[in-house]
């Protein structure tokens, strides 16, 4: 067991090996449901939406407010370290959760009502309305990330040449934008579960 837990990559294979163990279930009991596709899909737009918004919130509720409690000779580590290699997995779950999010709203045939607010729709559905605000929230978000946040982290933290001052200026706007997609996280988590449950779609 320690072989698996010491390794992260052995973590993450025993992890999706685990869960066979209820696909095997489903499938062995006769429920081989034509939509279990788009549920498999769903699985994989939650995982990442998981990394994305778990490490948005990591940087929001974690690094930031303690980056001043840090040591000067110990905050190189955070910047050439830890920060990067999040910042990676950072944005590739965004674009992981905005890509299966988008399929998976046009397998089950709602996107564009659903981009379109429902507006486009005779009768009111507020599951579409739902979940088209919540995917607008998404795509703000993913826009902030890739064309906002990354290129401002990447002068901030001296992976693209930068001077002194456009350093501090990046450091700053890379702050402020996630903390507005911290802002944005909550009523997007709303409107993604809310159409979900509160009216079934």
């Amino acid at each position: 067991m320690a072989a698996i837990l010491t390794s992260l990559r052995n973590t993450i294979i025993a992890g999706f090996i685990l869960s066979l163990v209820p696909f095997y279930l489903y499938y062995s009991g006769g429920y081989a449901h034509p939509e279990f596709a788009k549920f498999l899909l769903r699985w994989l737009h939650v995982l990442s939406g998981v990394m994305w918004i778990g490490i948005l919130w990591y940087f929001n509720f974690v690094q930031i407010p303690n980056m001043p409690n840090i040591p000067d000779d110990q905050k190189p580590a955070i910047g050439k370290v830890i920060a990067p290699a999040a910042l990676w997995w950072f944005r590739w779950g965004a674009m992981a959760t905005l890509l299966t999010g988008l399929i998976l709203a046009h397998l089950n045939g709602y996107l564009a009502d659903a981009m379109s607010l429902g507006l486009n729709l005779k009768e009111p559905a507020l599951a579409i309305t739902l979940i088209g605000i919540g995917m607008w929230l998404g795509i703000i978000m993913f826009i902030n990330v890739w064309f906002v946040i990354w290129p401002a982290q990447q002068k901030a933290l001296g992976m693209v040449e930068a001077d002194a001052d456009e350093k501090a200026a990046c450091a700053r706007r890379a702050m402020l934008f996630s903390r507005t997609n911290t802002l944005l996280s909550i009523p997007m988590l709303f409107c993604m579960v809310g159409a979900q449950n509160l009216y079934g779609g």
